[in-house]
């Protein structure tokens, strides 16, 4: 194995960050795209709860990219919320995953589109703009039968997107393990308001990835795709997602010397 020529270092933000097994398959993926960019990745977990009461900027302005993983229930959401505020504002590689996805694209709906208290109905099912509600809902029932969208699904890529950019190719097919959904009556506010739907499942219309222009590297997607990660084939975002933090380390430390 050939030795690393520099390092990046990444913010992985959740709830679970004093059990680091639960990120196991995460901490793996990360690693296998280190070794394709021949770089070291340090991550560091961070409770997302912190950033309720706290700026994230105080803990996360050391660091090259920022990552907040899929998991369930409310504890630490507006802390996630608040974290994703951050990589959006100060430009920071950002890579959310399942529930990252779904807090990335409430946080453009609140401080974007104007839509106050947009939320899931999962975290506030009173909520006045649903973003995000049960895949049973979508389609019409509800509490029937398993209410996972489990397996493996199609996904087609927007020409040009960073998903695209990332994958080489337009049809992907990802596993997915989640209850809740992009409500479809948002899409176009959203696109309005400049969100990028990068990717869609054409069988069931359902949004499966969203980027953000003038950023880096800024990108939610619904699916996991650690679990497909191997040691010599690293998955194609998280190799695009570690490149993005390291371009920006370089141009960060170019800043610092200039000043």
């Amino acid at each position: 194995m050939e030795t690393p020529r520099d390092e990046v270092s990444i913010a992985l933000i959740g709830k679970y960050a004093g059990l680091q097994d639960s990120y196991m398959s995460l901490n793996q993926a990360l690693h296998h795209a280190g070794t394709a960019h021949q770089l070291k990745v340090n991550i560091s977990w961070i409770e997302a709860e912190k950033f309720e009461k706290r700026s994230p900027k105080t803990v996360l302005g050391s660091f090259d990219g920022i990552l907040v993983p899929g998991g369930f229930g409310i504890r630490g959401i507006e802390g996630k919320i608040n974290a994703v505020t951050y990589a959006r504002t100060q430009k920071v590689p950002f890579f959310g995953i399942c529930l990252g996805m779904q807090c990335a694209t409430i946080e453009y709906a609140r401080n974007i589109a104007s839509l106050l208290h947009a939320n899931s109905t999962e975290f506030e099912p009173q909520t006045p703009h649903r973003i995000f509600f049960k895949w049973r809902e979508l389609k019409g029932v509800k509490d029937l039968g398993g209410t996972m969208r489990l397996g493996s699904y199609l996904c087609r890529l927007k020409k040009g997107s960073l998903a695209e950019r990332a994958y080489g190719k337009s049809n992907i097919h990802e596993r997915h393990r989640h209850r809740f959904e992009f409500n479809p009556e948002y899409e176009t506010p959203l696109r309005e308001a400049g969100l990028v739907i990068s990717g869609i499942n054409p069988e069931h219309k359902l949004v499966e990835i969203i980027e953000i222009r003038d950023h880096p590297w800024f990108l939610g997607c619904q699916f996991h795709p650690e679990f497909k990660s191997k040691p010599i084939k690293p998955h194609p975002l998280f190799k695009a997602f570690i490149g993005a933090s390291y371009e920006y380390r370089i141009k960060r430390n170019k800043h610092k010397r200039k000043n």
